[in-house]
């Protein structure tokens, strides 16, 4: 699978990876509007849960038969960052949204977890990094923005709304960026999809345990026809079809255009949620929402600029990996 990545970057047409990205940009800012469908009937951790589990085994039997046995080799360190990944991102971050949507409007869920890329930014400072002045200046704007947002008080989710449900996703939010920022600094298995497998395994199982043990069961009797079309959505195109389509892209375009789908995919969420969920939102929180994306994108932006050149006698060399 990795040579097949290697060796087709300049024979693909261009326009098929930006039909890619296109790919990323409508379907990760959908996902949003089926978590709520889903959680209608279904309860969240389980249904989370056994998505990344089905999604994650679907991904190994795919590298098993594309890149044969060799690709799932990985030390215990490389498999053990993988596993706490897993952890952080599907089971903390994931996990967290899909229990708030049962009680928070799909893309008013979205525009909270645009807050991903300023809280990378405050956790790399925390480790030491000193980004520049204009990515503070992003990050001052997105608090405000978040804090309106708050203030404009929670749109109602599939089982009405809860005063708590908005500040979960911004704890879902924390945890996905503490698993990004932990992704660039770990030791990871050398086969992106690889590692994408064992993420999903990992965090779905984790999920499915916390979910029976807090007393959630799966009624399929219950279940509607709607929750299962959204639940296979998120599997097939959620889990797989967008994950492989955005590792795809990384190697067919420049990470500053990559990069966008930060942006994109809460406007997509938000209209999505407003045209098929008919999700109404407030003036405050339509606003908090705009000063949120402005301060993403100024620090999306901030970060893509080209690093200073080093001194004479020393040598700049990239690490490959995404920030943000």
């Amino acid at each position: 699978m990795s040579d097949t990545l290697s060796t087709s970057t300049r024979t693909t047409p261009s326009w098929l990876a930006w039909a890619a990205l296109g790919v990323v940009y409508v379907v990760w800012g959908s996902t949003y509007l089926a978590i709520r469908f889903t959680v209608e009937s279904m309860p969240p951790l389980l249904s989370g849960g056994l998505r990344f589990v089905i999604a994650g085994l679907v991904l190994v039997l795919a590298v098993l038969v594309l890149a044969g046995r060799g690709a799932l080799r990985m030390t215990r360190a490389q498999l053990g960052s993988a596993v706490l990944i897993g952890l952080l991102l599907p089971a903390w971050g994931n996990g967290m949204v899909v229990i708030a949507e049962q009680h928070l409007a799909s893309g008013l869920a979205a525009l909270l977890v645009a807050s991903v890329p300023l809280y990378v930014v405050v956790l790399r400072r925390v480790l030491g990094e000193r980004p520049p002045l204009v990515t503070a200046i992003g990050v001052a704007i997105g608090g405000v923005g978040l804090a309106v947002l708050l203030l404009g008080g929670p749109a109602e989710g599939a089982h009405g709304s809860a005063g708590w449900a908005p500040w979960l996703v911004l704890l879902a939010a924390l945890g996905w960026s503490i698993g990004s920022v932990a992704s660039t600094r770990l030791p990871v298995p050398a086969n992106p999809f690889a590692l994408s497998a064992v993420e999903m395994v990992a965090g779905g199982t984790a999920m499915v345990v916390v979910g029976l043990v807090s007393g959630e069961r799966m009624n399929l009797a219950q279940v509607t026809a709607g929750s299962w079309l959204a639940w296979s959505y998120l599997i097939l195109f959620g889990s797989l079809l967008a994950f492989s389509s955005y590792v795809f892209v990384l190697g067919k375009l420049p990470v500053s255009t990559v990069a966008t789908y930060a942006y994109v995919n809460p406007v997509i969420a938000v209209l999505l949620g407003f045209l098929l969920a008919g999700e109404q939102f407030g003036f405050v929180q339509l606003a908090g929402g705009l000063v949120v994306l402005v301060a993403v994108i100024v620090v999306v932006r901030a970060e893509q600029r080209p690093k200073p050149e080093p001194p004479c006698g020393e040598m700049s060399v990239p690490d490959g990996k995404v920030r943000l």
